[in-house]
């Protein structure tokens, strides 16, 4: 299978260095262990500049506006959000305020998140995938979500959350599989659509030319 999925990371942290950052690159490099991804990060704190005053796309600078046509066109994406008062960053819903309704209908979308307590993760199925339910994405039935004893000095320290990465890699790749089939079957159609069709022998022997 030659096609990859183009899969788009989005980092809803608003900070640098990021725990969000380091959990979402842990899970891209596990599933590209299984699958062929084509990725593309785009991390909120290099939108907000632009993104916060935007009431529309025709209001974006072309760097922001090539982030949200990224994410429109992608075959799965892969988003993270850290928890800030309970809740998902308002400049993160922004960035999905502007996304087309149509745009990401049947999308796989993995969700992940980052709190500073275990009691903020229902984040992911109270919040994060309603959101993408309204797109009618097809949100990943398995997420993760970690806390500062997970994610220490840049990097993935608990053994419990590369367990549940693991798990969410075993879990997700055949549906990925699924859809990476689908794309180049519809990859393959295109193609033979596209071409032209191959003189049948009758219609060459009525132009007089040998079958």
């Amino acid at each position: 299978m030659s096609r990859s999925l183009k899969t788009v990371i989005v980092n809803g942290s608003l900070s640098r260095p990021s725990r969000t950052r380091v959990l979402l690159d842990a899970l891209h490099a596990r599933l590209g262990q299984e699958l062929p991804l084509q990725a593309q990060v785009i991390d909120l704190l290099d939108l907000q500049p632009h993104l916060g005053a935007a009431l529309s796309k025709n209001d974006l600078p072309p760097a922001t506006l090539q982030a949200i046509e990224a994410i429109e066109q992608a075959d799965f994406l892969i988003v993270g959000a850290p928890v800030f008062r309970a809740s998902l960053p308002g400049l993160l819903k922004h960035l999905f305020d502007l996304i087309d309704l149509d745009a990401l209908q049947g999308t796989p979308v993995l969700l992940a998140a980052t709190g500073g307590s275990p009691r903020h993760a229902l984040i992911l199925d109270h919040q994060l995938r309603p959101l993408f339910g309204f797109f009618s994405a097809l949100t990943l039935p398995i997420g993760v979500y970690s806390t500062p004893e997970d994610i220490q000095d840049g990097q993935v320290h608990s053994e419990s959350l590369r367990q549940r990465i693991e798990l969410t890699v075993q879990l997700s790749a055949p549906v990925l599989r699924g859809a990476l089939q689908q794309l180049a079957q519809a990859q393959a159609q295109a193609q033979a659509e596209a071409q032209p069709p191959v003189p049948e022998a009758a219609d060459l022997a009525l132009a007089g030319q040998p079958a």
